[in-house]
Parts: C-alpha cells; structure tokens; sequence
C-alpha cells in the first residue's frame, strides 16, 4: 500500500486538518442522505494508501472543491484508478509533476508515512525501468505557464545539482536531505509548472532529473529506502522527458546499487543489462565501468564465478577508455580507483583475498573524496584482517573512523559498525584503541 502524497498535498494547499476533512465529509454525505461517520483516524489512513468505500471519493473530491475555488478530480487526490501499480504509464506529464512535487513537500514537511514507507518489490520495482526503456517518447514536452524558464533558470539548477552532490560527499545525506528538498520545493517545482518551449523543456527536465537523482542518494543514505526508490523513478521519469538516454542509465545505476544493497541481486544484474543495452552508444565509460562492476559484486553474491570474472574484465576495459573532461557531470562519482573497490568487493565474496587485496589497496592509493575514501579503507582494512594482517587492519581502521568525522550518513555507520565488528572478533592488540574510536564517531547521533 503505497502512501497517498497527493491528498496529503492538496489537503495542506486547502489548509484543512484530518478532522476537518472528516466532518465536511460526513456533512456532504448527509445531503446526499448517507449516514457518515468518519473521524480523524480515517483520514489518516487514507493518506497511508487505504482506499475510501462507495462515494467517499467523490465526496473529498466535493468538499476540496469547494474550499479551493476550483475543480478537483479524483487523479488530483490520488484516487483515479483503483488498484494500478506503481509506475507512470499511461499518466501524463503534468500528471506526473503533480505526483512529484507533491511527494517532495511531503518529504519536506517529514510526513512519517513517506519517510518510513518500505521499498517496492516485483511487478512495481521493475515497471518504471520498463517504461523508460519503452515506448511511447514524449514528442512535446513543452508548457504554458506564468513564468517563463529562461537561460538563467537552467544554470541555477545545473549548479544547484553539483553544489548538493559535493555537500552529500563532505557531509554525508542525513544533513544534505533536507537542503536539497527545501531547493526542490522552492526552486524546481515552480520552474516545472512554469512556461517553456519543448527544447528548454528538455533541458529543465533534465536538469530536474539530475537533482532529484541527488535527492534519492541522500534518502537512501538516511535509510530511508521506500523514499530513495521513488526518488530514483522520478529521476528516471524526467531523464525520459529530456530524451537523454545517458542520464537515464545513470538513474539506473542509482537502483542497481540500491538493489545490491538490499541483497537483490537478480535484479541488479537485470537492471545494469537494461541500462547498458537501452543507452546503447550514449553511454560512457565510466557509466559502462561502474554498471559492470556493480554486475560483477551481484554475480559473486549469486556464486556464479564465471559471470562475475566475465563482468570484472568488462568493467577494467571500460575504465581504460574513460577520458577525463568528456563525461557529464552525473558520472563525476566515477573517480580513479572507484572501479578497483567494487572489483575486490567482488572477489572477495568469490574468496580470492589476494587479489581482492591488490584491487583494494590500489583504490586506498588512487585520491577520492572524503566519502569514497573511507568506503575504500573498511574494504582494506576488512581484507587486511581476513589476511592475518592485523596490525595494518588496525592502522587502516583507525585512519578510516578519522576520516569519517563530521559526515552524517547511516551507510557509512553501517560500514565502521561492520570494521569495529571484525576487529573485535579477532581480538589482536591495538583493536581496543581503533573501536574506541569508531564508538567514539558512533555516539553522536544523527
């Protein structure tokens, strides 16, 4: 049951409380000659998803009407079509903003039912990545609005993207979420309903996608999984309306490393083979490396040696052809080294130490930013222990809870959690000394 962010926006436009809404319901009902009874607790549910009997619908629709001065339909409070999966086919593209903007103020203003909402699986996983890759284009994506996007506006929200890319990768995504949201909310959204040709479209659309691509990182950086992927689909969405097939694979990229995550591992490999296949000859090098990397890591974890060494060698190859100054900004994460870390993260699920010790030690030497730094020193220092090389473990783990300091990211606890456990299982010297440490970054909470 998926949460219903439109009626929780249009409830907020309209300045109406769940109780208010329930009486005015109840009222409307009896001029129709129906008994009604709703309370507050049954408009709280229907914005968890559930779904109002008999002409309940209608009547919302009736009351908002009224309070608002305007028609509202049943697609507008989110209850058009009963029973439809998630995904976006068959809604317009103004259909589709409205969604979006009404789930980013409901993230903004921290609606529990969106922060805590759990992960699609299945048929609603995979059907935003089906829709991309398929038919029908958007031939028009141009609108008519009172504000006309200009020049100006696209650079704002160009700059906008890198400006929260490099916050989420100093600071982590528990502190950037909420910037980046506030951005989205007062920036973005205006422009979407705004006045633009459809080659400015394009543009603004794509420009959108790359933001709210940051926003679903920072979710699911927070945890907050059911939140990310919906990001992610949105961001895949508005690559579509752009018509830039390398920014959609990036989308996909995004959800292939969520699904890993989430140990869905068929599914990572079946997406990173819809990316690969759909962008065709836009996409780039870096983008190829990583998709085949993360491939590699979801082949290992299914066991299957064969696929995963197939897939590490196609990763190595695409990362020789990447040319500094001619990948789009989206692909920036792709540093030198990045490559070497999934690689050992693969081998090391397959069992070969040695060479996931090599890969991993060159990713440690090759220069990355504060957040891929200490991901690559928890892979060396796990590989390290495994080894037997506890002293260097130590050390590594020592500098990694350093470099950690002042970043607000519960991937990143996750990662010290796991080195702490590691060294304190083997109980070598200096363990004491590098999970006091790591407790020491643990107790601040987030």
């Amino acid at each position: 049951m998926q949460p219903n962010t439109l009626l929780d926006a249009i409830l907020d436009e309209a300045g109406i409380s769940h109780a208010g809404l329930a009486a005015h319901v109840n009222q409307a009902g009896r001029a129709r000659g129906l008994a009604l009874r709703y309370e507050h607790t049954a408009v709280a549910r229907w914005l968890k998803g559930q779904r109002p009997r008999g002409q309940v619908p209608d009547l919302i629709c009736e009351v908002l009407a009224s309070r608002l001065h305007r028609p509202v339909t049943l697609d507008d409070i989110g209850l058009g079509v009963p029973g439809e999966p998630a995904g976006t086919h068959g809604q317009t593209l103004s259909g589709f903003v409205e969604r979006a903007t009404a789930l980013w103020r409901s993230d903004e203003q921290q609606r529990p039912h969106i922060l805590g909402a759990p992960a699609v699986t299945g048929t609603p996983a995979v059907m935003p990545v089906w829709e991309w890759e398929n038919p029908p284009e958007d031939t028009d994506v141009s609108r008519g609005g009172r504000h006309r996007v200009s020049h100006t506006d696209l650079e704002m929200m160009r700059s906008a993207r890198t400006h929260y890319e490099q916050m989420y990768r100093k600071a982590g995504g528990i502190a950037t979420r909420t910037r980046i949201v506030g951005f989205l909310n007062a920036e973005a959204a205006p422009l979407l309903r705004g006045s633009y040709t459809d080659a400015t479209g394009r543009q603004l659309h794509r420009a959108t996608g790359g933001l709210v691509a940051i926003a679903g990182i920072c979710a699911y950086d927070s945890d907050a999984h059911g939140l990310a992927q919906r990001y992610f689909h949105q961001a895949l969405r508005l690559a579509k309306a752009s018509g830039d097939r390398g920014l959609g694979a990036y989308v996909i990229a995004l959800l292939v490393n969520q699904a890993l995550h989430m140990r869905e591992y068929r599914q990572s490999v079946a997406f990173a083979e819809a990316a690969l296949r759909a962008a065709g000859r836009h996409i780039t090098p870096a983008l190829a490396s990583d998709l085949y990397a993360m491939q590699a890591k979801a082949y290992a974890h299914l066991g299957d040696g064969t696929s995963a060494l197939s897939c590490i060698r196609r990763a190595e190859s695409a990362a020789d052809r990447i040319r500094r100054g001619h990948e789009p900004d989206e692909t920036g994460y792709v540093q030198p080294g990045l490559v070497n870390v999934q690689v050992a993260e693969a081998l090391l699920s397959l069992g070969d130490l040695a060479a996931a010790r090599e890969h991993a030690a060159a990713a440690v030497h090759n220069p990355a930013h504060d957040r891929g730094r200490v991901h690559r020193l928890a892979m060396l220092s796990q590989i390290e222990l495994r080894q037997g090389n506890a002293e260097k473990a130590v050390a590594i783990a020592v500098e990694m809870a350093e470099q950690a300091r002042g970043m607000e990211s519960q991937r990143l606890r996750d990662r010290l959690r796991a080195v702490r456990e590691h060294l304190v299982r083997n109980g070598c010297a200096g363990t004491a000394e590098a999970a006091e440490l790591i407790d020491g970054a643990l107790r601040v909470p987030l």
